[in-house]
């Protein structure tokens, strides 16, 4: 490029997103979230406030991040989240956690060679409990696109119950490609769906000793027609009677106990 020619457009986009980024802040809230968070020595931590309350149960968190809280008045408990948060007298602004690059987790992360593929799974409550069961179960890290998933919320990590702060939470910019990284990783990718003609139990069979990628898509519309292609294998989670559907969490919970006791 000449000397006093513009950057191109794609490099100026990249730069406007990292410098967003860097800017960009969440606010937790809840005993538990809030507690976890403090504790977290990776959580960059920038406002606590709390009621004489919340803080009394937190004290010993709060002490241990070094953190000067703002207590205020239960009436006047004025944070930016949403109407209805049930936040418990307690929330903090923070910054979203980096875990990373996704093959430094996936193949020298903490816990099992699994790891759990979210496709346009946007409800943060849904994501929040995929979290939680990913840690119970030992998975190194769930997966999600950076577009089109739930971010990194208060209400995600109310749900996760503490689970956010532990079990890396991965938002890549391209779903299909992380797919290809992990396949050529030595992953076997089982896409879970209600009409698959093999059992997730014959899947995982068939896994072996592989490390296993386990993709989940949004409740109604399902795996994407391009995830599905990328995915090594198609399977069903069994069910009786006449109802067969299990909610995404539910599904995710169901299948991470199947691969971590193979």
């Amino acid at each position: 490029m000449k000397p006093g020619s513009k950057k191109p457009t794609w490099i100026v986009d990249k730069e406007r997103r990292a410098k967003a980024e860097a800017k960009e802040t969440v606010w937790l809230f809840g005993l538990h979230a809030v507690r976890d968070a403090l504790l977290n020595p990776n959580r960059e931590k920038l406002r606590l406030v709390v009621t004489k309350n919340a803080l009394d149960r937190l004290e010993e968190a709060v002490a241990a991040s070094g953190m000067a809280p703002e207590v205020v008045d239960p009436r006047k408990f004025d944070v930016p989240i949403d109407d209805g948060s049930v936040h418990q007298g307690a929330a903090l602004e923070a910054r979203p956690l980096n875990w990373g690059q996704l093959m430094d987790v996936a193949i020298s992360g903490a816990g099992a060679p699994l790891v759990v593929l979210l496709d346009r799974v946007t409800d943060p409550h849904n994501a929040g409990a995929v979290l939680r069961s990913a840690e119970v179960f030992g998975a190194r890290a769930v997966i999600a696109p950076r577009h089109h998933s739930a971010p990194e919320t208060g209400a995600l990590a109310k749900t996760a119950s503490g689970a956010l702060e532990r079990q890396p939470y991965l938002r890549v910019t391209n779903l299909a490609e992380a797919m290809e990284e992990l396949k050529e990783a030595g992953y076997l990718l089982i896409g879970l769906e209600g009409e698959a003609p093999v059992t997730l139990a014959e899947a995982l069979a068939s896994a072996g000793t592989r490390a296993v990628g386990l993709v989940l898509g949004a409740e109604g519309p399902g795996l994407r027609e391009k995830t599905r292609e990328t995915c090594d294998l198609i399977a069903r989670i069994p069910f009786a009677g006449g109802f067969g559907s299990l909610n995404v969490s539910n599904a995710a919970a169901v299948a991470l106990y199947a691969a971590s006791t193979r």
